[in-house]
């Protein structure tokens, strides 16, 4: 269970929580995958590491492009 960053301080971050969850779990999946991480926090849990990753602005959530139909 994250416990900080609260989910409150991540939704700064994302447009709602859907959004935060996608792109923390890609992010987790990264990490867990063998990506190198981008917080100094001691932590296992990738996605503890991966929500302290965005809430220090170290990974920017971003939208992906429509296609032009």
């Amino acid at each position: 269970m994250i416990v900080k960053p609260t989910v409150s301080e991540l939704l700064k971050f994302a447009k709602n929580r859907y959004e935060l969850v996608i792109a923390t779990s890609k992010r987790a999946r990264q990490i867990a995958n063998g990506s190198p991480v981008r917080t100094n926090v001691k932590e296992e849990s990738p996605v503890t590491l991966a929500a302290n990753e965005i809430a220090e602005g170290k990974v920017k959530i971003i939208e992906p492009e429509e296609d032009s139909k």
